[in-house]
């Protein structure tokens, strides 16, 4: 058997771990698309680079004997999750979907869902006010959606440099989780943030700061997740990955 990762997750990393270290006689090969110029070490081989479209997928996928593909990338990788479902499609291969469940509002709350980061930009005037703190987590990609929100001030984490065009008036540092709602909140102190803009990425690693911004009674404008390609079969735990595979005709 030949498993194939689409990763760049956390849940990728621990779910060729598992395979690896449990389940002799399995390949495995995780996928990066290569945005981030060091990825941490991963289990079995790796890949990296884009595949060129739902083709090039299919194509490598024949070329190199995969016999099931998991699709562990970010819950917001629109495209790559796109192409796999009709690469397995075209192929016959099995594919699997790994998604950590969204985060959940609770009591204290106060969150804003949005459909899109334009939509995001859009909200933020009226909850953060004129020359309002805003602190921007969605990612290096995507800030050109705020670049024209000249009366805002923004605190922008990304893991890598972020690229043009930003909004004017941003501070961007780098950083990497898992974060601390000890140390999230001070960051909000430090800089007098206003608002949290977020993308409902879900899981551990991110989700202190939405306990911050609870804290200190915060508006957050979360960005909800695009919906996943149609007839794909899903699960919540890299555990649970196991059992599917198993279950697939072959030699496992």
């Amino acid at each position: 058997m030949h498993v194939l990762i689409l990763g760049g997750t956390g849940d990728a990393r621990r779910l060729a771990e598992a395979l690896v270290g449990g389940w002799a006689g399995v390949r495995v090969t995780t996928s990066l698309a290569g945005r981030v110029a060091r990825p941490r070490a991963l289990a079995g081989e790796v890949r990296i680079g884009g595949f060129g479209g739902a083709d090039g997928l299919a194509r490598w996928i024949v070329e190199h004997g995969v016999t099931a593909v998991v699709d562990a990338t970010h819950p917001f990788a629109e495209a790559i999750s796109r192409s796999a479902a009709e690469a397995a499609a075209a192929t016959g291969v099995p594919l699997l979907a790994l998604r950590r469940p969204g985060w959940a509002a609770g009591p204290g709350d106060r969150w804003h869902p949005v459909a899109s980061l334009a939509a995001a930009a859009a909200a933020l005037p009226a909850l953060a006010g004129p020359g309002g703190r805003v602190f921007l987590t969605t990612g290096r990609q995507g800030l050109a959606a705020f670049a024209a929100l000249d009366g805002l001030w923004f605190l922008v984490r990304t893991v890598e440099p972020p690229e043009p065009p930003l909004p004017r008036r941003a501070h961007c540092f780098l950083d990497r989780g898992p974060y601390t709602a000890e140390a999230e909140t001070a960051l909000l102190r430090e800089h007098r943030v206003g608002v949290l803009v977020t993308k409902d990425s879900g899981g551990a690693a991110t989700a202190p700061k939405l306990v911050a911004a609870r804290e200190l009674v915060l508006p957050v404008v979360i960005v909800r997740r695009p919906p996943p390609p149609p007839g794909v079969p899903s699960v919540a735990e890299p555990a649970d990955v196991v059992p599917w595979l198993r279950r697939l005709p072959g030699p496992a």
